[in-house]
């Protein structure tokens, strides 16, 4: 099995390009790969496919194998693995995702994407879409209080496709993550879970943000949730529309055109290397899935 490891600011994935070859058992497929110093190491797989109603499609699988809906970064990185390898010879093409169908266009260097800008649309305010349960009387989750692991916080929930929430917080770079981001992540206020954005205002248009990724865990940038920081800052009054996000793994800039509800996300990504994954190691992985897997239920009936 051929494959792509691609970084965008960080955020690194395993490409699997669909095109001229196949794959079944994806979500195994991902929990192999993605694991760190016993595979090749990720924060999850993506598969490039054909589309019916788009140029190509796109699909996303965290590393415990469950698929997500959309990843902004890994979006852009997708844009440049076709164009590079040379699946299409278009500067602006769109990709199918579980979250809608998004519009790709890229800058060029000497012939080599160097910046990829992602249209994403509008963002999903209303609870009932996002989905969470909280609402401020008009429908949306807008800066509401939630308790999580002791602590007092105020999220604003978004969907880019996939179910964001974000909270502002002046020690957002000294909070721990893996307590506080897994306790909103996993609040029965969402229904589906969440992504958690814990963002710190600099100034009006330039944000900090650590993110806290659904089945993942944090990640060094994530690229929807650059755009979920930035509606949230601008609902409530914290920054511009038009904002440089920094991230552990550096800077997205977002750009929210009111007029045409619009989020427009620009960023870069870098092919790593191509490696070719060994099959019969990843057979004896699956393999011991399944023992473990039987074991469990053996235990269970006992």
């Amino acid at each position: 099995m051929n494959f792509t490891k691609m970084q965008a600011l960080g955020n690194d994935y395993i490409y699997v390009e669909l095109l001229t070859q196949r794959m079944e058992n994806p979500s195994a497929w991902a929990r192999f790969l993605s694991r760190r110093r016993f595979g090749v190491g990720s924060d999850g797989m993506i598969l490039i496919c054909p589309s019916a109603k788009a140029d190509f499609r796109m699909r996303v699988f965290n590393p415990d194998g469950s698929e997500a809906e959309m990843c902004g970064n890994a979006l852009r990185s997708t844009a440049k693995l076709v164009y590079e390898k040379g699946f299409t010879s278009k500067t602006a093409f769109t990709v199918e995702t579980l979250g809608g169908i998004k519009e790709l266009f890229l800058t060029l260097e000497d012939g080599h994407v160097s910046m990829i800008t992602a249209s994403l649309g509008a963002p999903i305010l209303e609870s009932a879409r996002v989905p969470v349960t909280l609402d401020g009387g008009d429908g949306r989750c807008i800066d509401r209080p939630v308790e999580a692991a002791g602590r007092l916080f105020r999220i604003t929930a978004v969907s880019m496709g996939n179910p964001h929430c974000a909270t502002f917080a002046d020690d957002a770079a000294e909070l721990d993550l893996p307590l506080y981001g897994a306790a909103i992540e996993t609040h029965p206020v969402f229904p589906q879970k969440a992504n958690v954005e814990f963002v710190r205002v600099i100034d009006e248009n330039t944000l900090f943000m650590r993110t806290w990724e659904r089945n993942c865990g944090e990640t060094l940038a994530c690229g929807t949730g650059c755009c979920v920081a930035t509606v949230a800052g601008v609902l409530t009054g914290r920054c511009a529309p038009k904002t440089a996000v920094r991230q552990l793994g550096g800077v997205i800039h977002i750009e929210w055109d009111r007029a045409a509800d619009n989020l427009l996300m620009t960023g870069p990504s870098e092919i790593v290397f191509d490696g070719t994954a060994d099959e019969r190691a990843a057979q004896a992985f699956f393999d011991s899935e399944r023992r473990a897997e039987a074991g469990g239920k053996d235990r269970e009936s006992v």
